[in-house]
């Protein structure tokens, strides 16, 4: 069986902030309006309504992250971070995450943590790693329950806890992140923090793969090796009940 060892990528905030099309965001954006401009910058990231310019949406980003607004900062630092219309500079990621971590945005609470765990930006500390992870995943953020998972899975940080993870990957696994289904199902597979269950484990394993992690699609043929014909037609009627909940 696999797991996933390495931190998930910092995320992209994606949300438009009170709608609206490209000529009104232009208007309103060139007018200072912060929203206006976070949102014609995300226009500009994706290529709607226009074509992709990242350099343009550094400059919008920016203007709006200098007002202070968050998903805007928070957008500009993985700007910087995947060196996408700028040159790529940590430390000025980390700035903005901080920043935007600090008004309490959930994703960029989690992306520091992030840069935290890969030392990039700043000195590698996994003490603080868990401590933005902790913020973002109490606020519902399943990229970070599953790091905090892989965290004291790992004992990074932490002491090592088998619960613990599977605390953390379950209420990942909830919010859909496939990663966190697959380590969930690796967890019931070895009995891991959980006592011992092939169906359990198929189970996530399943809807990992129905979820696109390979991982999961893989572990699920493995243990099926392992499990009675009944067990895995039970398996599969309980992760189509979850899928279809």
């Amino acid at each position: 069986m696999q797991t996933r060892v390495a931190l998930p990528p910092t995320t992209f905030h994606t949300i438009v902030i009170n709608k609206m099309n490209f000529d009104e965001a232009k208007q309103l954006a060139e007018e200072g309006v912060a929203e206006a401009q976070y949102n014609l910058a995300l226009m500009y990231s994706l290529g709607r309504e226009t074509q992709k310019n990242d350099q343009e949406a550094v400059k919008w980003y920016r203007l709006a992250a200098d007002q202070g607004f968050a998903e805007a900062q928070t957008n500009l630092g993985l700007m910087y971070g995947k060196g996408q219309g700028v040159e790529q500079n940590f430390a000025e990621s980390v700035k903005w995450y901080r920043l935007a971590a600090e008004q309490g945005l959930a994703q960029a609470q989690h992306n520091l943590g992030v840069m935290y765990g890969r030392g990039q930006g700043v000195a590698k500390d996994f003490l603080e790693a868990i401590w933005w992870f902790k913020q973002a995943a109490d606020q519902g953020y399943g990229q970070a329950q599953y790091n905090l998972g892989l965290m004291h899975s790992r004992g990074e940080g932490v002491p090592q806890d088998d619960k613990e993870a599977v605390k953390w990957y379950r209420l990942s696994a909830e919010n859909r992140v496939s990663g966190a289904q697959s380590n969930l199902g690796l967890m019931y597979e070895k009995g891991l923090g959980v006592e011992k269950d092939y169906i359990e484990a198929h189970k996530w394993f399943n809807i990992a793969g129905v979820n696109g992690n390979p991982t999961g699609k893989k572990n699920a043929d493995i243990i099926e090796k392992k499990m009675q014909p009944g067990q895995i037609i039970t398996a599969i009627g309980l992760a189509r009940e979850w899928l279809e909940k």
